[in-house]
Parts: C-alpha cells; structure tokens; sequence
C-alpha cells in the first residue's frame, strides 16, 4: 500500500515503512471520551492506524471540560463520543472515525485488533479483558485519577517484538578477526562500536574468513570497548582484511498474563526510580478506588478526610486478602490518603502525559515496532501538591468543590484560589510546532492567562505545510500556507473561549528585540520554548537569566523527549550545561575517503552549498559593497583565492548564455567530480599502496574507489544532469527544463577534456596532516584575479540568484541533486545507495518526530508549570525528566542548583549581576572614567576590561592615546562608535562583562570572573 509521504514524512523517520503498513491494517477501539479517551484517540488518529471506534455511553458534564479539549459549553448534556467525533475526523482524512454509544458487546469487539479502555469499572475491565485475551485482541487500560495515573497491557500469548528499540542498525569496520573460541573481532573505528553481549551480527566484505560474509547472524557473546566476541571461528580461513559487521535485529517473542492474573502478580515498570517503594501501594490503591466505586457509586469527595479514611481501610483488607498485590513493600497509607483526596480532579496534563504513553503502546500493539509496557504501569505527580509544610492553617474542603464551571476538574486538586491564579499568568510561548500545539492546548484546558491581566503571548515565523499535520494538531489540511501562530490561537480559542492568546510571527533574535524588549520581558510571569535549535533556545535563556524569569525548557526526537524547568536563583540555566554536539565527520573522510553513506549524503548537501548558494551569494555582496574585495584579501591566502576565483568563475569563465550552457556545464562538472578527482586519488594512492608500517594503504575504513564513465543511458547519471543543470540555471534566472530527450541531445555536443592525473598534487589522508600544512598560493594568479575583479561596473547587472536548500519540495530539482551526487559518489566507492526518503532524512537534517511523545512531554511540562506558578517551593519539588517511549524508559532527577562564586567574599550565580545607573542625578550619562571611579568606590574593584558583546569598551594595556580619548566618552557613546551605529531607543541597558585586578582578587575571581554588569542608560 502507498504511505503519504508528504503528511507522515517525519513519523515515518520514527516507524518506518512496516510498521507504517501494519498500523494501516489495524482497526482500534477506544472507550472513554473524557480527557484521557481523547487523547488517546487524538494521537493514534494522526498516527495513521485503518479506523479508529470512539466509544461512551456517558454525557457531557462541567469537569469534562477540564481536560476535553474536544468539549464546549454546547456540548454539555450530549453524548460524549457523538460530540467529540466530528473533531476527530479532521485530524487525519486516511483514518475513519465512528462513534458508538452503547454498551459494549463482544460482536463489536471482534471487529477490532486493539481495544483501549479510559474511565472504566474493573468489572467491565474484567469482562473485556477476558475477551480479548481469548481472542488475540490487544488490551490496553488506561487512567487518571487526579496526579495518579495508571496502564496496563495484554498483547496476548505470543507477540512478536520486531524492533525493541527503533535505532538504526549498528556498523563496524572490522581489522581483524582471530581463529579461536569465541572469535575476537578488531574494529578498525576510533570509537565504541556499541554492540552488546546478546545482539546478533552479519559480515560483510570480508577477505581470508568469507565464511562469514553474509552467514546467518551469528550472536555477540562479550565486548570490549573496540571489540567482540562472536561464536567458534577456529575451522574458518585464516582473515586477511576487510570486513563490515552488521547488527541484525531478530524478533523476539512475548508472553503476557490475562488481566485476572496480572491483578494477583503484578508486574511493574518503574516511572521514577525515586519512587520505587510506591508501585505496590498505587496497585493497591487503585483496586480499592474501584471498590469504593462499587460501594458508593461516586469517588471520594475532594479532600474529604472521612472518605480518605474509608479508603484506607479498603485498601488494607485488600493487601491483607491477596498479599500478592502488594509484594513485599508495606502499603503507604498516606499514599493512598492522598489518591483519595485528589480522585475526583481530571488534569489535562496527566491525560497528555499517560494518553501519550498510552497511545504509543497502542502503535507497538499494531506494529510489534518497540518494546512493549511489561506489563503495569504507575506514575503520580504528588510534588504538584503544596507540600503540608506550606499548607497553612490546613486544607478548607469548600476550596476544592464543584463550582460548575470548566475548570472544576482541576479546582478539586488544587483550589479555587489556585485557578485565579493561573488565569492571571503573563507567559511567552516561542514556537508554535509540534510542541508549541500540545502546550497550547494544556494552557487552554488549565486557563493560564485566562483571566483578567492574563495572557498568552506566541509567536512563529513559520507557515503551516502538509508535514506538520501528522503531529501539529491544531491544524487542518484547510490550513496549509496558513501562519502557524494565527490559527494556533484561532483554534485553542474554540476550546477555551476565555483564552487571551496574542499572536506574533516574528524571530525571536537581535532583529526583533524592539519588540521582546525590557518592558516586555519584564511584564511576563514565565517563558515557555517549544523550539528545535539550540542557538534560539540559547538566545531564550540569556533573556530568561537576565530579567530572572522562570522557563520551561523541552524537546523531543523520535520516541525520546526531555524536560528541563529553569527557576531563577534556585536551578542552573539552560546554557550552563551545553548539549552533546552531534560528532562532525572529518573534512579528509569527506573529501576523499567516505565509508558510509552518511558521509556522501553530508558531501552532496555541501557541493549543493558551493555550487548553488555561497557562489551566488559571493557576486551578490561583490556587486553590492566596494569593500567586499578589500575584505576578502584579509582572509587566509587559501579562502581569498577560493572565493576570488569563484566569483571569476561565475561572472566570466563559466557563466551560461542558454540552458544547453547549464547542461554542458553539468556534464563538465560530473567528469570533474566521480571520475577525474577519482582518478587523481589512485595515482597518488594505488590499490595495492602500502603503509610505512607495511600495512595497505587502503584497509580499514579506507574504501579503495574507482572512477565511473558517464551513460547517457545511466537513469542515476541523468538524474544529475537533469538537477544539476536546472539549479545552475535558476542561479542565472535561465529557464530550464525537465525534457531528457532534449538534455541528451545536448549532452552528445559537449566536449569533455582529456584528463591526466599529476605528480605532486598533494592530498591530505587526515585532518591533522591538513591543518599543520601551510596555504602555498599562486600569488601572481591571485593578483590577476584581482585586477581582473577591480571593476564591478563592468559586472553590472549580473546578480545571481542563490538558492537555499528545501527538502520538502520535491519539484525544486533540491533533492534530486542530493540523491543522484550521493548515490554517484556512493558508486564510485561500493557504498550502498540511499533511498530518496532517507536522503531526505540525513541531508535535510530532519529531526524524526510522533504526536505521542510531543503529547506526553507537553503533559510533563505543564505538571512543572503547576510548580512554577505556585512559587516558593523548594528545589525538591521540581522534576527534569527524560523518557523514550521505545523502550519505555523514564527517569527523572532534581535540577541541579546553579554553581556559587565568590568576588571579594560576596557570593554569586549566574542569576546575579552588578546593577549600575548610568544616568546621573544631573540627567547626564557619566562616562568610563566615572565609571571606573564608580567601582573603585562601590565595590572597591580596580577595572582592567569592559567588554559589550564583540566590542572592547576599555582595556588598560591600550594604547595611550586611545585610552585618553575614551575616559571621557560616555559608555554608550564608545560602544556606539564600535558598532558604527547609534544605540537604538528600546535598548535600556548595555549588558557588560568586566575583569578587574587589586590586592584583594584571588584565584576564585581569577578563574571565574565577576558577575555581569547591567549598565542602564535608560
């Protein structure tokens, strides 16, 4: 079956083809439309399973409205499922919702492979959990009661397990392989090849021991960090060289207890390893929930001690009638007190956070892609509650009842007092994607800035495309070429009339900042990012540090997610720990030796970059500014001589006139590239080149090449032709063409120049060797270039037009490009090609992504904002987490505190800074010898430096002269002169950094400097 491509681009990066097919066979039940259903619902429909059944007998009540985003005023008194359906169905137009509004029977039932049940008595879990079980249906419960949340799941007997972890295939470059019992295999890599003892392996390429080359896998029996060991090799050939070592993954089966027998010998996956000792008890305490149901046809009352009480007692009859349930942990009473106290509450954040989960067990259940829930899940999210210490003169029930309103299902945990305060929140939303939607629809569903003097500012410079409907679900197919932040705000305004949303499409940057401002950073309450590069994330939390306002920070990649809560002075900042920066492949791997596909991929987006963009970009800036010659010869010989020569290039040598210019120019360009460099490759380094340590030349990673000769004939040859003419074209507003009939006519006129390869053209074999060497430029040629680029007048009208880069247009000739220059190159050195949708992947940097885990780290996010708006709570009560829904894996840890610094036995972080008024009483800004004199004073510090972002303001070894002329200028005045340009009017402070010098500094100041100065002109 064909998969859209174009909607599920980025969800296909995470599953893949199969599991794509599978889920597209799988019809799922989901019963419970209150928050928890829907979300549910929500995820798998834009997963993009066959059909998805939404089911509840109920109607819609007020507290539904907490967390249903689905639901409005109109709604309440109707059928939950009939009014939530005609929502669900535009969310995917390849999935059929229907709605069933009865009870449950077995006939319906059997027509589904996945069943989930939300808002359920364990009698009917019971009685289809049963069902399903006998029939190979898949069994899923879900729910929430307040901060707790619950999951189960049944696959049945025998489930296949296909893929337990998502991640792409391990590979090795193997040097050796020993004759032994195990077989020790060497791996020629500079890193740890990440196999593990149990993983099964293939080979590949191989010379000497070719028993191994394409043998069954065979299983990994140890490891050391640059080796493994495999099964008895001593009978094989004796290893020569070579070889490539694959990981194979297997499917694995499992087994999985009824419901019934998982009740009685439960087993658990941990959510927080801080909370170990709890899982018994919640099990427990769930059971004993549905007991008080059974008996009192409601939930305990909020915060009603009595029911709290009667809760207890149930569930120690039960731990004492089946003491299997609890295991050997004691049951915590006060844990159940508190489940008791907030069962009535329906938080949307919990819904998000367990119904991404949840949702994503349901795609394993279709799929068999990832490790399933093993096979109970608890979580709570009790440090949201005010801790007793903090609750003075105890808990008023009346607080927390029902006042008929939409936020009732959060007013039952937290208080009526609370939800005034949560409408009164000022907060900036950065980014309206995949994360930005999710956090749009808890704030809506929550009401932060929902109230009087609240609101919710957005903003996104993007336009909604076809790809961003899989997981940015407040858009439509209606919506596409729409702006981002208008119908985000458009559309959680239908789900919380009362929303005060405000939304922007600026780039937060230097260039807006006479919008996001002092004033304007200084009237929020909070930040929240939802953004998907760290340079913007960065920029956020400078401002974040500076005006001492909390963040939430969060990001996801595929099925893993993590949150980070930024509180000032108590947490370090976003910026204090750098993320791991992704490892960059070696320019020589690049250049000459690739062994993978992924370094043809990056050496394609990079000949795109220099030979559609940069050079175009350079006749541009050459033709716009006289100085650009100027500036270019104070660049490094190498880099004046690459650009001179690539504007001459450009504007003379090869500049078309037609488009058979542009295919000529091409086919040119082809020869250059996968035949002649090649060529010139293995006459400085044959075949059989050796080592001085005797070792050949080309073992190991090196992959020996050979040259192609072009064919007309040759679709993958063509291919590049056809991309690489019509983007030469376009950079010269030259019309092309797409016609290959006419291409090769063309192509059969063009001469290619004979070509020998030269001794003495050095090539580099490593990094190092190319760093140590020296430029050694032709000088007399650089001096002719420039006399022959003295005159831009005589290149009047000759702008080019550079392209950037888009993955996503697949009629750009972009792709194309990258896919036949990677996979030619891939040729010439017996690498695998690339699919186009892989391509696509690597080249265009693509971050995978699924609604599930964007729907779950939202949820995380907005339990931290519960916090955060609370104010005061101690660091404790704070969570940053990680998950990957895979595997599943949770962990959660505390911020860490900011680091303490010292400067004359005064303590300070990051969060501290040297507030200095520049303007005097006089209405006059004092200038840099008031300044210093102001320090000498105040802090008793002896300034040695001033430096204002790039500018040095003053620093004492200058130049006598300078120095002078700069004590009496104003601060601003000099910065100012620095920039070459006037300090602009929204700009109220001038942000500072100093070093200074005295008897008085010792080594803590020397190492870690002195907090920053904010310089007020304002």
């Amino acid at each position: 079956m064909d998969i859209d491509e174009g909607l599920y681009s980025r969800q296909l990066y995470v599953l893949g083809y199969e599991a794509m097919e599978r889920m597209a066979k799988t019809n799922v039940l989901v019963s419970g439309m209150r928050g928890l259903g829907v979300e549910i619902a929500k995820n798998i429909i834009l997963g993009g399973v066959k059909s998805v059944t939404i089911h509840d007998e109920g109607t819609t009540e007020w507290s539904d409205l907490s967390s249903q985003f689905y639901l409005t005023e109109k709604d309440i008194g109707k059928n939950r499922a009939d009014a939530s359906k005609r929502h669900l169905i535009g969310l995917n137009s390849y999935v059929p919702v229907s709605s069933y509004t009865k009870i449950l029977t077995k006939d319906v039932l059997f027509q589904h492979q996945v069943v989930v049940l939300t808002n359920s008595l364990l009698e009917e879990q019971l009685d289809v959990g049963k069902f399903c079980h006998q029939n190979d249906i898949k069994f899923i419960i879900a729910d929430t009661k307040g901060l707790f949340g619950q999951l189960f799941c049944d696959f049945g007997e025998d489930f296949e397990v296909r893929d337990e972890n998502g991640e792409e295939p391990l590979r090795a470059n193997v040097s050796c392989i020993t004759k032994e019992n195990p077989g020790q295999v060497i791996c020629s890599d500079a890193t740890y090849h990440g196999f593990q003892t149990g993983d099964f392996v293939t080979f590949s390429e191989v010379q000497g021991m070719t028993e191994l080359n394409n043998c069954v896998p065979v299983e990994i029996v140890g490891t050391g960090r640059f080796s493994f060991s495999i099964c008895d090799t001593s009978d094989f050939g004796d290893y020569e060289q070579g070889g490539i070592a694959r990981e194979i993954k297997l499917p694995r089966r499992k087994a999985y207890k009824s419901l019934g027998e998982a009740l009685r010998t439960p087993s658990y996956k941990t959510t927080d390893f801080g909370k170990t000792d709890r899982q018994g008890t919640l099990h427990v305490a769930f059971q004993a929930l549905h007991r008080f149901v059974q008996d009192f046809s409601r939930l305990p009352k909020p915060w009603g001690k009595t029911d709290a009480e009667t809760l207890v007692n149930i569930a120690r009859r039960l731990s004492e009638e089946q003491p299997s349930m609890l295991g050997e942990d004691p049951l915590i009473e006060d844990l159940v007190r508190k489940l008791a106290f907030v069962a009535t509450g329906d938080l949307c954040p919990m819904n998000a956070f367990i119904g991404g989960v949840a949702a994503q067990e349901v795609l394993k259940a279709c799929t068999g892609k990832f490790l399933p829930l093993n096979q109970w899940m608890y979580f709570d999210a009790l440090e949201c509650l005010p801790e007793e210490s903090e609750v003075k003169g105890g808990v008023n029930e009346e607080d927390f009842q029902p006042r008929g309103c939409r936020y009732d299902g959060q007013i039952a945990i937290f208080g009526a007092d609370f939800q005034e305060k949560l409408k009164a929140q000022r907060y900036f939303l950065v980014g309206v994607g995949a994360i930005g939607c999710e956090l749009l629809k808890n704030f809506a569903m929550i009401g932060l800035g929902a109230g009087p003097g609240g609101s919710i500012t957005i903003t996104d410079m993007d336009t909604i495309s076809l790809s961003n409907l899989n997981r940015q679900f407040l858009f439509r197919t209606n919506d596409i070429g729409k702006m981002k932040s208008d119908t985000a705000a458009a559309a959680v305004r239908k789900m919380n009339p009362f929303m005060n949303v405000i939304a922007h499409q600026n780039r937060v940057g230097e260039e807006t900042e006479n919008i996001y401002n002092h004033d304007f950073y200084e009237a929020l309450t909070g930040l929240a990012n939802a953004l998907d590069n760290v340079p913007t994330r960065q920029y956020m939390d400078g401002w974040c540090v500076l005006h001492r306002k909390p963040l939430l920070e969060s990001g996801t990649v595929g099925t893993k997610a993590n949150v980070q809560v930024i509180i000032p002075h108590m947490t370090e900042s976003y910026g204090t720990v750098q993320d791991p920066t992704t490892k960059s492949i070696p320019i020589c791997t690049l250049k000459n030796f690739p062994n993978a596909i992924e370094h043809t991929l990056q050496w394609a987006r990079e000949q795109f970059e220099g030979l559609f963009k940069q050079p175009a970009e350079n006749v541009n800036m050459y033709l716009e500014g006289p100085s650009f010659i100027d500036q270019t010869m104070t660049l490094q010989e190498g880099q004046t001589l690459e650009i001179l020569e690539g504007l001459y290039n450009s504007l003379v040598v090869d500049k078309p006139k037609s488009f058979a210019d542009c295919v000529a120019w091409a086919r040119r360009h082809w020869q250059t590239q996968y035949n002649n460099i090649l060529r010139q490759l293995l006459h400085n380094f044959p075949h059989d080149q050796v080592t001085t340590s005797g070792a050949l030349f080309w073992s190991g990673p090196k992959r020996c090449p050979h040259p192609l000769e072009f064919d007309a004939n040759n679709y993958r040859h063509m291919d590049y032709i056809v991309a690489a003419a019509n983007l030469y074209a376009e950079n010269y507003f030259i019309k092309g063409s797409k016609d290959r009939a006419a291409i090769k006519q063309i192509l059969q006129s063009v001469d290619i120049l004979p070509f020998t390869p030269k001794s003495g053209v050095i090539i580099y074999t490593n990094d190092q060797e190319m760093e140590a060497a020296e430029d050694s430029v032709d000088k007399d040629h650089l001096d002719k270039l420039k006399k022959h680029l003295s005159s831009r007048e005589a290149f009047s009208g000759c702008e080019m037009h550079p392209i950037e880069f888009e993955k996503d247009d697949d009629t750009n000739f972009h792709m194309d490009f990258i896919v036949a220059a990677s996979n030619l190159r891939a040729e010439n050195y017996d690498i695998p090609p690339a699919s186009r949708h892989k391509s696509r992947r690597i080249a265009g940097r693509i971050i995978p992504a699924i609604a599930t885990t964007t729907a779950a780290v939202a949820g995380l996010v907005c339990l931290e904002l519960y916090k955060v708006v609370q104010g005061d709570r101690p660091l404790s009560a704070f969570r940053n987490g990680f998950f990957n829904l895979a595997l599943p894996l949770f962990a959660f840890s505390f911020p860490v505190s900011p680091p303490k610094h010292k400067y004359l036995d005064k303590e300070w972080t990051l969060w501290d800074r040297i507030d200095v008024k520049g303007i005097k009483p006089n209405g006059d800004e004092m200038t840099l010898a008031e300044f210093r004199d102001y320090f000498k004073m105040k802090h008793s510090l002896d300034i040695i430096l001033i430096t204002c972002g790039t500018c040095m303001v003053y620093a004492s070894h200058q130049d006598p002269a300078i120095l002078k002329e700069r004590l009496a200028l104003r601060i601003s005045e000099i910065v100012a002169k620095i920039r070459g340009k006037a300090i602009e009017e929204h700009q109220k402070l001038l942000r500072l950094v100093i070093d200074c010098s005295g008897e008085n500094i010792g080594e803590e100041e020397e190492e870690f400097g002195f907090p920053p100065v904010c310089y007020w002109i304002r």
